[in-house]
């Protein structure tokens, strides 16, 4: 995973939590896809990335 895209997740996951610590109710299910972003951001490895074949980190050069 690159770096620009494990920022955008925690910080995104960050506004989700704060979102549904914040606001409650149908907000719940904000609080526990924010979560999941930041895991996904911290361990570097998403599923759906792997299924769907999407790779955000560039490919080193070949000589």
């Amino acid at each position: 995973m690159a770096l620009w895209d494990a920022l955008v997740r925690i910080l995104v996951g960050s506004i989700l939590v704060l979102l549904g610590v914040e606001k409650g109710g149908v907000f719940v299910i904000a609080t526990f896809v924010g979560v999941v972003l930041i895991l996904t951001a911290i361990t570097g490895f998403c599923l759906i990335y792997k299924i769907a074949g999407i790779y955000s980190k560039e490919e080193s050069a070949q000589a």
